[in-house]
């Protein structure tokens, strides 16, 4: 191996979009001293393809067949802890980038975000740091400062968005009405929102609940 490869940044590419990987390989390229090493087009891929060519940063698209980017990060890092991954999303909401930086991912870039945004991302997580575009960084910062939701609110707060009434969601639940207005009044508390429509409003903004 020469020393100009030896000093090459090793990247693996993680899109189920067989296009966006060439696009993304392509402008990649540009940079003299990145190499594409490896490309997988689901999360289950990623995972195996990663443990054998173990890159030095590998960027990940959220949305995947089968396991998603996310749970890829963390089965991922399960093997190789110190493994350095960027998230590339079309998801913006605070909930989001929260997930993803739990999972383990070591930056968060918008798919929007244009070449130099991403080679910035890279060359920040390659040096053992984080990287997250100012307004993400505003939103996670904001996220923090908020209770969790338990799985159970969670699971309320679907049924909220999908427009069911305490009633329908206790049946659907195998609740006690009761027991789901005691749930709702504490996902209204945290999400600091004053009613249902509120709350499923802030719910798809923030990314608690994606519409497919």
């Amino acid at each position: 191996m020469s020393e100009d490869e030896k000093k090459k940044i090793r990247v693996m590419l993680v899109d189920d979009h067989f296009a966006v990987r060439v696009g993304m390989a392509a402008s990649l390229k540009f940079e003299e001293d990145i190499d594409i090493i490896a490309e997988a087009g689901s999360g289950e891929d990623a995972v195996k393809l990663f443990a054998e060519h173990k890159p030095d940063v590998c960027v990940m698209d959220w949305r995947l067949p089968g396991i998603s980017g996310v749970e890829a990060v963390q089965e991922i890092r399960k093997d190789h802890p110190d493994a350095k991954i960027i998230m590339l999303s079309v998801y913006e909401g605070e909930e989001d980038v929260f997930r993803a930086m739990e999972a383990g991912a070591s930056a968060y870039v918008l798919k929007s975000a244009d070449r130099p945004e991403v080679i910035e991302a890279i060359r920040t997580v390659l040096g053992g740091n984080k990287y997250l575009p100012p307004i993400l960084a505003g939103r996670l910062a904001d996220r923090m400062t908020r209770s969790e939701l338990t799985s159970r609110e969670r699971g309320v707060l679907d049924l909220i968005v999908a427009g069911n009434s305490n009633k329908e969601i206790a049946a659907k639940l195998g609740l006690a009405e009761i027991t789901v207005k005691q749930h709702v009044s504490s996902v209204l508390d945290k999400l600091n929102v004053q009613d249902r429509t509120q709350a499923a409003t802030a719910a798809i903004q923030r990314g608690i609940v994606h519409l497919e």
